[in-house]
Formats: structure tokens, sequence, C-alpha cells
């Protein structure tokens, strides 16, 4: 008898009819599986759990959008292994730490969730990462950036799938110095991911010449950035450097387009700005904004492709780089489940390890053993109103950073699974 897929969405999200019956088809199981034992994957059904923003500053990041990602994905392991069901859950952390973890101890504990994906907010990602870890099940931090997790924070069950502070800050840093970008002032969200921002993005400054002026920090979700633009704008630095994202990182900007921030030669630098941030902008506001992503949209065939069917279940929304980062972590999870027929972490994520995954978002993606899942990564500035064709049609690539440059050397990070060896 088939077997249905469950999904909880937050009150008030409806993906549509087509992408309704779509999310049904995704877990249902027609054949039998003899081959994977039983007691390492009971019922045959692996239960993956979407921990994110629902409601919050991140939510059109991530949020909603994430859920959707994760059941494209079932749907398309079922086409091509029906011997898993997939049955897809999803939660809100609220962007607090404590209820990240709870929940996902819960989730492992009671409801059998073998992996948890998304984790937009950096807190929240180390806090779960680590309950993951102690539970011998898997942490797909698609949405997670600070470069801690594949440091000092690094598991054996943990995947970095598709940014991460290190990353952006040195792809933007380093396009920024020779064009006179050569001092810089933070406005820094006051949590792990701001902090992670300003601390990579000031290594990248100092080593390419250039000086810190100045910073300021600011709680999560602040409404008023004025106090803080009117501190970068009195230091005379020539780079505001915006190490916050999300509504913190659209609020900042707005702002900062009504004081004039940017003139006299003055350069803004969204340290960590997404797709979903551009479009709640919108060009006049943000045009010439330069930004580092793993993915966009409007790439190369595949990805228009894909982004087409998200966005066909979003009403005409194109997905963020994380949405793509669920989608592919979510499948290359899936099939490493059925290779070694567990669902015990350290073992998956071995398998995830063993070969490049020919990926159709990100390109060929390598999992190194500190967790970080290193591809290229692209350099794009935002167009101005005249060259965009249309909705979502926003960015223009200036550079492809290699994927044996993109990422931070896995010997300087501080993983304790580098350094044993």
């Amino acid at each position: 008898m088939p077997n249905q897929s469950s999904l909880l969405l937050p009150p008030g999200f409806r993906p549509g009819r087509r992408a309704a019956l779509g999310l049904l088809a995704a877990g249902t199981a027609g054949l039998a599986m003899p081959a994977i034992g039983r007691a390492q994957i009971p019922d045959r059904r692996v239960k993956i759990g979407v921990l994110s923003d629902m409601s919050g500053p991140f939510a059109d990041q991530a949020g909603p959008g994430s859920v959707v990602a994760a059941q494209m994905a079932a749907e398309d392991f079922r086409a091509e292994n029906n011997e898993l069901t997939v049955e897809i859950i999803g939660g809100d952390h609220q962007n607090k730490p404590d209820i990240g973890a709870s929940l996902a101890r819960r989730w492992v504990d009671q409801e059998g969730v073998a992996a948890v994906v998304d984790l937009p907010n950096s807190g929240v990602g180390l806090a779960v990462s680590e309950v993951m870890r102690e539970k011998h099940r898997t942490t797909l931090a698609s949405a997670t950036a600070t470069s801690d997790l594949t440091g000092r924070a690094c598991a054996p069950t943990t995947v970095q799938w598709v940014n991460d502070t290190w990353a952006q800050t040195h792809g933007i840093v380093n396009g920024l110095l020779p064009r006179g970008g050569d001092s810089w002032f933070f406005i820094t969200v006051d949590y792990a991911l701001g902090q992670t921002l300003e601390r990579d993005a000031t290594e990248a400054v100092k080593a390419g010449g250039g000086r810190v002026a100045g910073g300021v920090r600011h709680p999560l979700n602040t409404a008023d950035m004025s106090s803080f633009l009117l501190q970068a704008q009195s230091s005379g630095a020539k780079v505001i450097a915006l190490a916050n994202t999300g509504a913190d990182v659209i609020n900042a900007i707005k702002q900062a387009a009504e004081f004039g921030v940017t003139r006299r030669g003055r350069q803004l630098a969204a340290l960590l700005i997404l797709l979903s941030d551009i479009h709640a902008l919108g060009l006049p506001t943000a045009q010439g904004i330069t930004l580092c992503e793993a993915f966009y949209w409007d790439l190369d065939d595949k990805t228009r492709a894909w982004s087409r069917r998200f966005g066909a279940r979003m009403n005409g929304r194109m997905p963020t780089t994380n949405h793509a980062g669920v989608y592919s972590s979510t499948m290359a999870y899936l099939r490493a489940v059925a290779g070694v027929r567990t669902v015990e972490g350290e073992r998956v994520v071995d398998k995830m390890r063993e070969q490049p995954i020919d990926d159709p978002l990100f390109g060929e993606i390598t999992i190194r053993k500190d967790g970080r899942a290193v591809h290229s990564m692209h350099i794009f500035q935002v167009k101005t109103p005249e060259e965009s064709k249309g909705a979502y049609d926003y960015y223009k690539r200036l550079d492809t950073i290699p994927a044996d440059k993109a990422f931070r050397p896995m010997a300087e990070g501080g993983c304790p699974l580098v350094a044993n060896g």
C-alpha cells in the first residue's frame, strides 16, 4: 500500500494546487526494498526536517521556500530510486538557538528525523549541529553562513553546503580593494553571523593592505539603522560594510540611500545579500551593489529549468541560493543514504565525500574532511533598471572564483577533524 509523505508548514502558507499534488506524490514508495536492512532504515522511511525561519527576517531567503525545495528533492529522488519513502517536515526555530536545538532533539528522539537541513541563523546552525553530532544524525547546513561550522565547531556529521562568511567576505573584499576601497567601517548584526562576517572580512582587508576605521554592532531585526549609518559616515571610511543580512541589510541599504551615504566616493558593501533582498529593495535602490553568491537562477540552462519549477510552486518567486542549497544537499544526502543503507550520520557523510558530486545547480562539488562542500563562487553586480528585462532579472556576472580558491584552505580553519588526521 502506498505511503504518503507529510509536510508541516507555517499557518497561512499555500504552495498552490500543483505543488500540493507534488508534495503528496513525493513520499509514495512503489516497491519493496529487501536489500536495505529495516533495522538501519526503519520502515524504509527517511525523515528530513527543514528547520528554518518561517516568519522572521530570513523567511524570504529561506523559510517556506526551503520546505518546497526539499519536497522537490524528495520527488526527484523518488524518480531515480523508489525503494525509500522520503518524508519532509518543517519547523520554525524563531532565530533562537535554544528553540532550534530543542526542536532538533525532539525530532530525532521522538519523530525519527534522520537529517536536518536549511538552518538560516548561524547561532541556530551551530547549536543544531552539536545536537545532531550527539545523536549521530546528519546536519545539512545549507543556509548557515558562519565559517566556524567548518572550523572550530566542525563535526563528522555536518556538511556546510552553500556559502560561508570566509568565502563571502574574501570574494567581496578582494573585489573592492583594487577599486580604491582601502578603508572599511563595519555595521554588524550582533550574533554569530555578523561577528564572523566582520572577523573574516577584517582578515581579508588587512591581508590586502587595507585598514579598518571602526565599527558598530546592532541587534538582530533592527528597523532604524540611522545612528549606525551616521557613525559610519563620520568615520571617513571609503567602504561601509554591512555585516548583516535579511531584513537588516534591506533596512540598512534603504536608509543609506535616503541619507546619501554613498556620495563623496563611499562604497556600500553588502557582505551577505541574497536575491530575495534585492527583490525587496528594488533595482532603483539596489543597482550597482557588488555581491558574492554560489547560485543564481539565471546562470545557465540547468539553473533556469530548476528555478522555473520552483517558481511554479511559489507564485512566480525565483529561488535564492539558500533554496537551491536545500534541494542540492537533500538530493546528495538521500543518494548517500541509499548507498550505505543507514541513516547513521558519520557513515552518510563519509559516503557523500567519496567522490565529486555532479550537481545541476552548483556544478561540481567535493566535500572536504572539515565538512565544507567546495564549489565555484560568483561575483555579481546588480543591474540597473534599464539593464533588467523583467522580474528577477537582477544580476550580471562579473567573475567566477574557482572552487580551489573560493573557500578557506582546510588547514587554516582549526577543525579538530583535520588536526587529528
